[in-house]
Formats: C-alpha cells, sequence, structure tokens
C-alpha cells in the first residue's frame, strides 16, 4: 500500500480524534491529527526468520492529551514496511490523560481489540452499551456494517495505558457486536492465559477471525513453550513489561517479535516478565 492509498483509508482522522471531557455526553467527531511523520532509523530487522521491532523504533505521537505508540502504520505516522503483520492490522501503545479521550468516531469491517493496561476506560456506542473496561479486562467489538463509539478515561486525576489492536476480519458485513470480558490475573501467573480465540465457546472473547491471543506473566528463570494453533498462522510477541528471549532473540519492554512460521516457540524469562502472544493468519 502507498502513501497515497493509505491516507485514502482515513485512518488518520481516527488515530487521536477529539478531546473529550468525561462529563461530555455527545462528544464531537474526530479532527485530523496531521500528514507528517518520520520513518524509524531501523524500522525492521528480519533475521533468521523473525521480524524484530524494538520499542524505540515504533511511530510516536504526543498531543499532550494523548501519548501514543504505533507498531504498524497509523494517523500521521507512515512507514510502508510497517503496515501490518498477516491480520494484525494495528497494534497501538495508547496514554490518554486524566478526564480526557476519543470523540465519537465510525468503524467498519475491523475487528478491534482494548486491553487496558492501567486506569479505568470508558466506553459508549451507537449499539447503546455504555462500559467501563479496566485492568484485567478485554473488550471486543466487531465493527463489520458499521458502528460509531468514543472512548475515554474515566478518572480526572490519572491516565490511563491501553492496547488497542485492529485485527482484519474473515467475513465482512457482520452485524456489529460488543463483548467484554475479566480474567483473573493470578490464572496468568507462571503460565499462559488464552483471553481470546475464533471460537465462543472457547475460554476468552471471540473474534470473526482464526485468531488465539494469549497473556503470560512469569517469573525470571521461569521457560514456557507455545505452538500455533493453525497451520499458516503466524505469531507477534508484544512485551508488556521485563526482558526475555523468543527462539534466542532477546527482547524488553515494548519491543515485538513476528515469527512468520513458527514451529515451537521457546520463550526464556531473563527478568520478571509479562508479554502477549497474537497467533493470526497471515493473509
Amino acid at each position: 500500500m502507498d502513501r497515497k492509498t493509505f491516507l485514502k483509508t482515513g485512518l488518520f482522522s481516527l488515530a487521536a480524534g477529539s478531546t473529550l471531557s468525561a462529563s461530555e455526553t455527545r462528544p464531537s467527531l474526530p479532527s485530523v491529527v496531521g500528514f507528517n511523520h518520520l520513518p524509524p532509523d531501523s524500522p525492521e530487522k528480519i533475521m533468521d526468520n523473525l521480524i524484530l521491532h524494538k520499542a524505540n523504533t515504533r511511530g510516536h505521537a504526543n498531543h499532550g492529551w494523548l501519548d501514543t505508540h504505533h507498531t504498524f502504520s497509523f494517523a500521521s505516522y507512515y512507514n510502508p514496511e510497517r503496515m501490518h503483520f498477516g491480520v494484525l492490522r494495528v497494534l497501538n501503545d495508547d496514554i490518554v490523560q486524566g478526564g480526557m479521550g476519543f470523540g465519537t468516531h465510525p468503524h467498519d469491517n475491523m475487528e478491534i481489540i482494548s486491553l487496558p493496561l492501567q486506569g479505568d476506560l470508558e466506553h459508549k456506542d451507537s449499539m447503546g452499551n455504555v462500559q467501563v473496561i479496566r485492568q484485567h479486562d478485554i473488550q471486543v467489538m466487531s465493527a463489520g456494517t458499521g458502528i460509531y463509539h468514543s472512548e475515554f478515561n474515566r478518572n480526572p486525576d490519572q491516565a490511563v495505558n491501553f492496547l488497542q489492536i485492529w485485527v482484519l476480519p474473515n467475513k465482512k458485513g457482520v452485524s456489529p457486536r460488543y463483548d467484554q470480558m475479566s480474567f483473573k490475573p493470578e490464572d496468568r501467573h507462571n503460565r499462559l492465559q488464552q483471553i481470546l480465540s475464533p471460537d465462543p465457546s472457547d475460554d476468552g472473547v471471540w473474534i470473526h477471525q482464526d485468531a488465539w491471543f494469549h497473556l503470560g506473566k512469569f517469573e525470571v528463570g521461569k521457560e514456557v513453550t507455545y505452538q500455533s494453533k493453525k497451520s499458516g498462522n503466524g505469531v507477534y510477541v508484544f512485551v508488556l513489561s521485563g526482558k526475555l528471549t523468543v527462539n534466542g532473540q532477546e527482547l524488553e519492554t515494548r519491543d515485538g517479535l513476528g515469527i512468520p512460521t513458527p514451529k515451537t516457540i521457546a520463550l526464556n524469562m531473563t527478568a520478571a516478565s509479562e508479554f502477549l502472544i497474537m497467533d493470526v493468519p497471515l493473509s
């Protein structure tokens, strides 16, 4: 995808939106943040069939109310070498200041996952949902034929940090849907905890895609292996905190590693670590 096509998608207008006070009931539509971008010095390193995205090479913008990092091209950050990893289209690491947020904006034909890491995020949408998403929760929306929603920091006196992840669906034009679930953090202590799958009867929330997400929180010195759930899938590991090696590649906080043709993936903790594994189709 070239830059002209990228801008035509309108993603830049959804990245930051307009600021939103927690007292507003009808937030305004988002505004365009800008077109400028600075590609990272070393956008992508490919070695031994691994795709390494170091934390300090992510796209970054600080709008005051929003401090955001983009693993893949989004908003005013455009890098043709970082458009997606398979169907994993967006991985944004957002910090929103107290009482502020994203004004009402549209989505369609996208599976949208929000994962709060700290603080509380309040959500409102055109389906009538008004919910608060907290740490250890996961929220999913199938945008399908089209939805509008807003998100803002529930608390006026502390920031909220959350991951927003977009996954391309395997079906277009589905009826919009919303789901949210809470998880016990102790259930991921020194083990992998499934939080998302394609099966409504499986552990966690589900989406319209053959994707599986797992969280893990491990003590230093621990090891764990992971095997991709489906042939043709790749695995992307994103480090929330700590330091570990994945198939021998050293990773630190907020580093990401894509493994396009995974077999057995070996994760070894060189410090206490927490991470997210995203197992997604490559096409």
